[in-house]
């Protein structure tokens, strides 16, 4: 690492690190308030040396000198600052530049001025929005509408703090009593206990710019490819304050991320992974799917375009008319199943469509093929955006004549299947940190009580309740967990139930007696995928399809009594 001093247009000296190889992209980040340059640390660490790392402490912070006049703190010099520092480490060519909160305040000044005109390769920004935006944004939520009123309102109560700031001498009595450090890390235990010095200079920040530029919005666009990435749970920068700017930023992408404002301390390696794909992309690398999912386009695009989704069990039935509804809404699949020629057969579908990412011979039931596949397909694709968990097997027959065996297979795949592709990606979701949506494959059974398929329908409610439950522990993460539960649907799965108690001869029988029974029906699969990819885009967390499938879940609500009524005059098929 090289430290040096860069002196700005008025005299004021700024300390600069810069790590990396020489030869390496040249990446300038630029830290907010009330911090210095050591809050980009973890992600300097997660870049390595893939690029040249550049990090000053900005006028009021850090090691650089702290003007005292609150004109030395305007954008016009915060901009002009930041020009002085890429003209002294990067002499000619261009720059990426990361910034977060009021570093990326004054870095949009930056790329929509004139100060680097030609010189920024791409700018990724964090919770910091332009504020001649923000002051278009704010008169926009003017016009009558109950959702631009609500955002206005919600910023508001976000921002109230930029008024404290500009009263006089008690922002600065906060600061040096110790209260202001008090109340960053009750809001976020993440972000380390700022210094009290770049508390009090950096409150000339506000004082010197938010009144001027709100009030007088200035209508700058920028020409560079430029990716905001947004925290969900940031309580000081709402998500349409930062990402509606499509009218000012041609090349936009948004990527809403899990985290709160500090993300850069709190996930320095999402924040590393979601910045380098935008510069190795400029820099002439291919567009991963997540920069394709995050571009804001006009064009038209399916539901689900650029994302991936797993679907196991894709080698017939529900599986495979999932996987291709997901096609034909722009999705990528990678899918599994036992079954060769079946998963085949699916796959030649989906080739067909452009739309196969992998495929795969997975047992579900075996937690290590599970995994094997999750950590391959990371490898080779990425994280995937949708999981469906669809794999199982049908079992009926009186509970006396259901042997061990027979409950640990239907255990094995229908409830296990599904624990361990939850834990094979959910695990990738989280860490993404992105959202995404895990989909598993209940029954109407699960909620539905019916003689003689005690062991099908215990596997099944246990779906039901896991799905219930994982989705309140993912929800912090925006990963939504929906358990889908279809009824009587024309599938495959009547030929391969198993009848238990009865010879080979009986089995056939009962099983021809079903097949005929749910083709009579003629409630095919493409109906349950339908009524899946619904669910997914409402993120719902608890989708019943098939009519009969609807009524049970009323009645087992409103009249439980009478579902049991019905389940102890049920006969076997």
């Amino acid at each position: 690492m090289s430290q040096l001093q860069v002196t700005a247009s008025d005299g004021v000296r700024l300390a600069v690190r810069v790590t990396g190889p020489e030869q390496a992209p040249t990446v300038v980040c630029v830290h907010g308030y009330p911090d210095n340059g050591s809050m980009w640390d973890g992600v300097v660490a997660e870049f390595g040396e893939r690029y040249r790392v550049v990090v000053y402490d900005v006028r009021g912070a850090g090691a650089s000198d702290k003007p005292k006049k609150r004109a030395a703190y305007r954008l016009d010099q915060l901009a002009a600052d930041l020009a002085a520092v890429v003209g002294e480490v990067a002499p000619t060519g261009k720059v990426h530049l990361l910034a977060h909160d009021w570093g990326a305040i004054q870095t949009w000044h930056a790329v929509t001025g004139d100060e680097l005109r030609g010189r920024i390769a791409s700018y990724t920004s964090i919770s910091g929005p332009s504020l001649d935006h923000a002051g278009h944004w704010f008169r926009a939520q003017l016009r009558p509408s109950p959702r631009r009123l609500k955002n206005a309102l919600t910023q508001f109560l976000h921002s109230g703090y930029i008024a404290y700031f500009q009263l006089p001498l008690i922002p600065e009595l906060a600061w040096r009593t110790g209260l202001m450090r008090k109340v960053i890390a009750r809001m976020e235990p993440a972000e380390r206990a700022p210094e009290t010095a770049d508390g009090v200079h950096g409150l000339k920040l506000y004082r010197a710019n938010m009144l001027p530029r709100l009030s007088r919005p200035a209508k700058k666009s920028a020409d560079v490819p430029v990716q905001v990435v947004a925290p969900a749970g940031d309580g000081f920068v709402g998500t349409p304050l930062q990402t509606e700017i499509e009218r000012w930023v041609p090349d936009l992408r948004v990527r809403r991320v899990t985290g709160s404002h500090w993300i850069t301390r709190s996930n320095p390696s999402m924040v590393a992974r979601v910045a380098g794909e935008l510069i190795d992309h400029v820099e002439g690398g291919r567009e991963p799917r997540g920069l394709r999912r995050a571009r804001m386009t006009s064009a038209p695009r399916g539901r689900f375009a650029d994302q991936l989704v797993v679907v196991t069990g894709a080698g017939s039935g529900i599986g495979r008319a999932t996987a291709l509804a997901f096609a034909g809404e722009g999705a990528e699949l990678a899918i599994t199943d036992i079954n060769e020629t079946g998963l085949k057969e699916t796959a030649d579908s989906l080739l067909g469509k452009g739309a196969l990412a992998e495929k795969y011979i997975v047992d579900s039931s075996r937690g290590e093929d599970v995994e094997a596949f999750a950590k391959r397909l990371r490898a080779t694709h990425g994280v995937p955006d949708i999981v469906v968990n669809n794999a199982g097997i049908g079992m009926a027959g009186p509970f006396l004549d259901t042997g061990v065996e027979d409950w640990e297979r239907v255990i094995d795949i229908n409830l296990w299947g599904v624990i361990h592709g939850c834990r094979a990606f959910a695990r990738q979701l989280v860490e993404r940190g992105e959202g995404g949506h895990i989909v598993n494959l209940a029954s109407a059974a699960a909620y539905q009580p019916a003689k003689f398929m005690s062991a099908y329908a215990t596997t099944k409610s246990a779906v039901l309740m896991l799905s219930e439950c994982l989705r309140a522990e993912l929800a912090e993460h925006r990963i939504g967990v929906t358990a889908v539960c279809p009824g009587i649907v024309r599938t495959n799965i009547t030929s391969t139930t198993r009848f238990v108690g009865v010879d080979a001869r009986e089995q056939a029988r009962r099983q021809q007696k079903s097949a005929k029974l749910y083709a009579r029906r003629n409630f095919g699969p493409e109906g349950v995928a339908r009524d899946l990819l619904a669910a997914v885009e409402r993120n719902t967390a608890l989708a019943p399809s098939t009519p009969e499938a609807k009524a049970a879940l009323v009645l087992s609500r409103l009249t439980p009594g009478v579902v049991r009524a019905a389940a102890r005059l049920n006969v076997t098929p």
